[in-house]
């Protein structure tokens, strides 16, 4: 387990990464959410594996489970908490010319992380 993957929501796993992408696999603890965020540099598309979650995509919600499949393009704001009782897991594919982890604008955190990475 790399402990530098370990966030307060749950963690993530680099599955792969090249020249203008990074694929992860993020995990979300039941009850917890990823902070109300935007990207400048890169677009994201997840893919919902395993559990429950509750998307905000620029202030609109919806429900998501195993198969849907979401897209967020470069400023979309955006979050998702996990609604079950089971990890919440997505695949995560980043695109973009900068995919580092300081390419984070929060607006809303539960652990008090708001503002600029």
């Amino acid at each position: 387990m790399n402990e530098d993957h370990i966030r307060p929501w749950g963690r993530y796993d680099i599955l792969d990464e090249g020249i203008g992408y990074k694929v992860k696999r993020i995990t979300v603890s039941p009850a917890c959410r990823l902070s109300y965020q935007r990207h400048a540099q890169r677009s994201e598309c997840w893919t919902i594996v395993a559990g429950r979650g509750r998307l905000t995509l620029d202030d609109v919600e919806s429900n998501k489970s195993v198969g849907d499949v979401v897209k967020v393009g470069i400023g979309t704001k955006h979050r998702i908490q996990n609604i079950g009782t089971e990890p919440l897991i997505f695949i995560e594919v980043q695109l973009g010319a900068y995919l580092g982890e300081d390419d984070i604008e929060r607006f809303s955190d539960d652990y008090g992380r708001v503002g600029l990475s």
